[in-house]
Order: C-alpha cells, then sequence, then structure tokens
C-alpha cells in the first residue's frame, strides 16, 4: 500500500459548507473512491491558511488516475467547485507533498 498526501486550498468562509457536503459524501462517490483502491483517505484544515492537507493510502492496483473520466466525480468537482481554488474544468488545484519522515 502507497501513502500519498497533497493540499489543497479552501476559499474563506466555506469551512462549514465543506465539512457538511463531505459528511453527506454521495455514497455513489465513496464507492468509486473504494473501488479506484482508496483506503483511509483524511482531509485536515489549517485555518490559518486555508489549505487543506489530505492523506490517503491507495492498494498497489489502484485505479486512481481513472477517477478523473467518472461522471461522478466530475459531478463532485463542479458542487464542490465554488469552496475551494480549483483550475479551469473545476478540479481542485492540487500541490503533491513530497514524504520526508515516517516513524513506524
Amino acid at each position: 500500500m502507497e501513502t500519498v498526501a497533497f493540499r489543497m486550498t479552501l476559499k474563506p468562509g466555506m469551512r462549514e459548507e465543506y465539512e457538511k457536503r463531505h459528511r453527506e459524501i454521495w455514497p455513489e462517490l465513496a464507492d468509486a473512491l473504494r473501488d479506484a483502491g482508496i483506503r483511509d483517505y483524511r482531509i485536515f484544515l489549517d485555518e490559518s491558511t486555508g489549505h487543506l492537507f489530505a492523506i490517503h493510502q491507495r492498494t498497489d492496483t489502484h485505479t486512481t488516475n481513472a477517477l478523473p473520466a467518472l461522471p461522478i466525480m466530475r459531478k463532485w468537482w463542479d458542487y464542490m467547485a465554488e469552496l475551494m481554488e480549483t483550475q479551469a474544468d473545476n478540479s481542485p488545484v492540487v500541490t503533491p507533498l513530497v514524504p520526508v519522515f515516517h516513524l513506524p
């Protein structure tokens, strides 16, 4: 299993709505993420900057590269676009994070 971490940015004043939408994550989206091999997905917020820190595990046979082509993923991005910094296609602006320490 591989650990993946990345940073996104929440727009000011959008925390409550962001949390609400994730509490109510669509079952079809959760299934798509799991089917793609994503496990133990967590998102944390740095309240001082609005940066979202996301981390998850993905299986050795993951298909996460196919997620952007799924209609449910595109629909979620459109739904979330007003809350966070996005690309022109409404996908979140993502900055990969490089591992520098691990305490097993």
